[in-house]
């Protein structure tokens, strides 16, 4: 099994490339200098800190160098990464910190408030600070790696099936999960995608996406440095910035989800910014409207969609350039040694053109949820499936769409009712800027949809065209009854709607 210590690799054979650019700072670290970082950190956990493989380390902080010397630390450590989202608050953080019981927490300046919350809450060893110390007995964590992790090397060898990282999920609809990332997942995922996205040394990919989330490590962060490519780090989105930073550094390659395409589709230097480096853009963690790939498709670039699971990896099919046109809304074909199937409720694997469950196997799928048989043996069945609970659908030239969660499907009059097939409607509609659909109980049709829509500025929302106009692109049936019009549509960082959160603001309007 392919697993290892990318960065150390990587940084042997190509010790003086550019691997690294903070556009906060405007820094530039050569591989040598980002392994260097790692290894310090690495000997700082084991022999200043004492910790031991195994042992877990929880980070706090926004997009920054440290975070990335963490990452990597824990890949020539043993030492097991937990990124904490930066959105959560001490409440949500203390169930994560409590499940996987960290013996250090490092945290930056932005987040001392709800670190000092935190701490109140839950027993950690170490706290170290990336800025200014919450208190006198915290860590700083610079100091630290200069005077615990001084070293040329850190004499350890990881497994395969060593936990490298725990990924929590986001808990939207219920209690947040570890997800257990493997040495094994990350490395595969890092070759896999190379190979089959064909990226190379020259590519240069701007990293705007939370850190702290699978697609921001996996995507292209793992990926780009194994082939020696280059990366730039933005501390936090900004379109302005992204757009400058694209033309300036020539990056060939991005990753976005479709809320952050469709900022940057409207931002004003989108008609302007050279794009000629560009080789294409991909979208992910929610379905990408058509009208968005038009979008680009004007200025004259590719934007993919594909599609990953923290549990399965980020980068699970591919996909050329023509086909991102020509099979618009797919998500492509699978990566190489990727096992994927579409399973009826039964369990039976359906033919083409069939709507259901997308299964996937392989050396790309995690080792299950930390501290969770139950939530383990619920999604990973005694052939080694593992059930997304997405539904897709396979075409005869083996490309796969995705239909929507199985849980957001909804039952109308006996037949069965996906939001995904909605929303991209509504999201063509010319005075909507996003929409969100949800099913709710209904005494003769068992279920119907709700729509919420954003209406664009200065737009009032006219419920009888809407459904006029998508009872001209859908049968009737899957026409929602009510429109509801709402400022914002409630989103996880990377997109994802939350839904859960509509429902609410159902119940409460009863």
């Amino acid at each position: 099994m392919i697993h290892g210590d990318l960065l150390g690799e990587r940084a042997r054979v190509s010790p003086e490339r550019t691997a690294l650019v903070t556009v906060a700072d405007g820094r530039r670290y050569s591989y040598r200098e980002l392994d260097q970082r790692a290894v310090g950190c690495a000997r700082m956990w084991l022999y200043g800190l004492g910790l031991r493989p195994g042992d877990r380390v929880a980070i706090l902080s926004g997009n920054r160098v440290e975070l990335l010397d963490a990452f990597f630390a824990a890949g020539k450590s043993g030492v097991v990464l937990v990124p904490l989202s930066t959105r959560l608050t001490a409440n949500e953080l203390e169930q994560i910190v409590r499940d996987c019981a960290p013996r250090a927490l490092i945290y930056d300046g932005e987040h001392r408030a709800v670190v000092r919350r935190l701490r109140l809450r839950v027993d950690v060893s170490f706290w170290l600070a990336l800025d200014e110390l919450d208190r006198d007995d915290d860590l700083d964590f610079a100091e630290m790696v200069l005077t615990r992790g001084a070293g040329s090397s850190v004499h350890r060898r990881c497994r395969p099936e060593d936990p490298y990282c725990l990924l929590y999920t986001s808990g939207t609809t219920g209690r947040p999960k570890g997800v257990v990332i493997p040495h094994r997942q990350i490395s595969w995922n890092a070759y896999n995608t190379a190979a089959c996205w064909q990226l190379n040394e020259n590519d240069v990919s701007s990293i705007f996406t939370p850190l702290y989330h699978a697609g921001g490590l996996g995507a292209f962060l793992a990926p780009l440095l194994l082939v020696g490519g280059r990366l730039v780090l933005h501390a936090a989105f900004d379109a302005a910035e992204v757009w400058r930073v694209i033309e300036q550094e020539g990056c060939t390659a991005v990753l976005g989800v479709p809320t952050i395409w469709k900022l940057l589709a409207e931002a004003p230097e989108f008609q302007t910014v050279d794009l000629s480096r560009v080789r294409w853009l991909i979208s992910g963690g929610a379905p990408l409207p058509k009208h968005l790939i038009e979008a680009y498709r004007r200025r004259g670039v590719v934007l993919r969609q594909g599609y990953g699971l923290t549990e399965v990896g980020v980068n699970c099919f591919t996909m050329t350039d023509e086909e991102a046109y020509t099979k618009a809304g797919s998500v492509g074909r699978p990566l190489m040694f990727t096992e994927v199937k579409v399973v009826a409720e039964s369990g039976q694997e359906l033919p083409a053109g069939e709507v259901g469950e997308l299964c996937f196997r392989g050396p790309h799928v995690s080792a299950g949820y930390w501290n969770n048989p139950q939530a383990t043996a619920d999604v990973y069945d005694g052939q080694g499936w593992f059930h997304t609970g997405d539904m897709a659908l396979r075409d005869d030239d083996g490309f796969y769409f995705i239909a929507g969660r199985s849980k957001d499907m909804f039952i109308s009059g006996g037949v069965n009712v996906y939001p995904a097939e909605i929303e991209n409607q509504l999201l063509q509609h010319p005075d909507l800027r996003d929409a969100a659909v949800v099913g709710v109980p209904d005494e003769t049709w068992g279920e119907v949809g709700v729509a919420f829509v954003v209406p664009r500025e200065g737009v009032a929302l006219d419920a009888g065209k809407l459904g006029e106009y998508l009872a001209a692109r859908l049968a009737r049936y899957k026409v929602p009854k009510r429109f509801i019009a709402v400022a914002e549509l409630p989103r996880t960082p990377y997109g994802k709607v939350v839904k859960a959160e509509l429902a609410k603001l159902l119940e409460e309007g009863e």
